[in-house]
């Protein structure tokens, strides 16, 4: 279960980095809305915000992580105004707990939140399967196998199955695991091997923009 936590508060972050991982929970840590904005949201299954950060707005940060990822997200905040409470749920966020808090409170909304999603790291499309937690891809239950990179296209094709998703924003997530710039044309490239190798026809292109893995 991949958890990302945007708060930059040191003390905070690190007391909590460690009791998520010490449940099970392998943590991301922001501490800046920038840095938050660089790491794409296709990887997490829980995305936590504090709303105040020192360079911009945890509200408007979530505004635009929701536009690209479904995963359940709480915000943590010293804000326990009426206002501030309603304007997070009313942006789609799945909970709000405002500091100081309980760690144990903490992780018991994490819980319900992630097994009321799901949380079991596995997605099915058709007659394809990925399982984000093996970084294996099945079709009719055999394995088809995937360079690390071919696997991360696709899982963020896959984690945002029925939305259309940027080349730029794919080409922008690759980029770490290929070790040097990844252009438009290779991009294309890596589409046209992982539709033969799964031989499906789920991967739609949309002209002009991106992709879409279509949700059957």
């Amino acid at each position: 279960m991949n958890v990302l936590l945007v708060e930059d508060n040191k003390s905070i972050s690190k007391g909590l980095v460690y009791s998520f991982e010490q449940n099970g929970y392998k943590t991301t840590l922001c501490e800046t809305f920038e840095s938050a904005l660089k790491t794409a949201p296709f990887d997490f299954d829980l995305i936590i915000i504090d709303i105040a950060l020192p360079d911009g707005n945890g509200f408007e940060l979530y505004e635009t992580i929701h536009r690209l990822s479904d995963a359940p997200a709480i915000f943590l905040t010293a804000y326990d105004d009426e206002d501030s409470i309603v304007n997070g749920l009313e942006l789609g966020a799945d909970d709000y707990i405002t500091k100081p808090f309980s760690t144990r409170e903490l992780l018991a909304r994490m819980k319900r939140l992630t097994l009321k999603n799901g949380g079991s790291g596995v997605m099915k499309t058709g007659d394809i399967t990925v399982d984000f937690e093996k970084k294996a891809v099945f079709k009719n239950g055999e394995q088809i196998e995937m360079t690390a990179l071919e696997f991360k296209i696709f899982s963020v094709l896959a984690q945002n199955a029925g939305k259309v998703v940027t080349r730029e924003l794919i080409i922008e997530k690759i980029w770490d695991i290929a070790g040097n710039y990844v252009n438009d044309n290779t991009l294309t490239v890596y589409i046209k091997r992982i539709r033969k190798k799964l031989d499906t026809d789920l991967i739609k292109t949309v002209k002009g923009i991106g992709y879409r893995l279509e949700k059957i």
